[in-house]
């Protein structure tokens, strides 16, 4: 096996920062509204997110071999490529994270690749293929995680009428349990996935791998990562998820983590690279639709949904400036 240089060795800890950032930013998607409902406590929350991220991010790999071999054409980049990619994900992540806005890693990663490989070979680097299954990514975290919320949330309420509020709340609460679980095991399906691609393509670049596959140290070593950034939780985005963005009781929790849950875990079945962030944060809107529509703070979703626009060219161009001059540089 060829010996990993400085500059692999590098670019590897690079990827590791962004896994890392991942689960501080993107992570805390799946427990704010078990938070904000007081179903768990802020510590349980954490834990619970980590266990079950680590276990989704080892439950496949048809996510992580999209964006390892199907966003770029991955003989026409270099290390520089991925090293700026990261580079861009990373400080349009923590910059977000500094007022309190979930961001989507899914896009950073993604426009990252796309600016770094059009600095270094071109527009050609640009694979369809991949790109379609961004694009249906974007469907399904818009409106799938807000149309299921909506129609699951009007079923539960309907149902639930004329039961007495105490004991629903109660019912609710032990089922936020099992939703909690579900989201954070969906998250980590999924955006656990993505570094592990990275990684792989790292090891194919440097010729460590003679063919692009993902052996289960990869797996490993990305979801755990991905869950010691978790561990540091990101209290300002929980603040923005689930309190800011509409009043949410134990139903609406409970609905909301499920309806992101089942749209996360229809995308990672097919290798579909989504944003969780979008789609929880489109189920709580949904969630509160339900209730009446003036119920969703849409000045705090505007926020919202323009820092989701802002990802893909500040992170593209931060990748393209980055991997200008680190070419110029080595």
């Amino acid at each position: 096996m060829p010996d990993l240089t400085l500059a692999a060795f590098v670019v590897i800890g690079l990827v590791l920062v962004a896994e890392f950032v991942n689960g501080w930013t993107d992570a805390p998607n799946a427990i704010a509204t078990a938070i904000s409902t007081r179903v768990l406590t802020p510590r349980q929350a954490v834990v619970i997110a980590v266990v079950m991220n680590i276990l989704g991010a080892m439950s496949g790999t048809a996510v992580a071999v999209t964006i390892g071999k199907g966003i770029v054409l991955p003989e026409a980049i270099d290390l520089t490529t991925v090293a700026a990619a990261m580079t861009g994900i990373i400080i349009w992540s923590t910059m977000a994270y500094r007022y309190g806005l979930p961001t989507s890693e899914s896009h950073a990663l993604v426009a990252g690749l796309a600016g770094a490989g059009l600095a270094t070979a071109g527009p050609s680097v640009l694979l369809w293929a991949g790109w379609q299954k961004v694009l249906i990514g974007l469907l399904f975290s818009t409106f799938l995680g807000f149309g299921l919320a909506l129609v699951l949330t009007t079923v539960l309420l309907r149902v639930f009428a004329r039961a007495r509020l105490g004991p629903t709340r109660t019912l609710f609460a032990r089922l936020s349990l099992l939703s909690t679980a579900f989201l954070a095991f969906s998250h980590g399906s999924n955006d656990g996935q993505k570094f592990m691609g990275i990684l792989a393509l790292t090891m194919v670049m440097t010729g460590v791998f003679d063919e692009f596959h993902i052996p289960f140290w990869i797996i490993l070593l990305a979801a755990s990562t991905m869950g010691l950034g978790t561990a540091f939780g990101g209290w300002r985005i929980i603040r923005t998820i689930g309190i800011r963005l509409t009043k949410l009781e134990t139903v609406h929790g409970f609905a909301a983590q499920t309806s992101a849950g089942i749209a996360i875990q229809l995308a990672s079945h097919f290798g579909i690279p989504l944003s969780t962030t979008h789609t929880a944060n489109t189920a709580v809107m949904g969630v509160g639709a339900s209730k009446r529509f003036s119920a969703v703070r849409w000045g705090v979703s505007r926020q919202i949904v323009g820092a989701w626009i802002l990802t893909f060219p500040v992170c593209g161009a931060i990748a393209w400036v980055m991997a200008k001059l680190l070419g110029l540089v080595f």
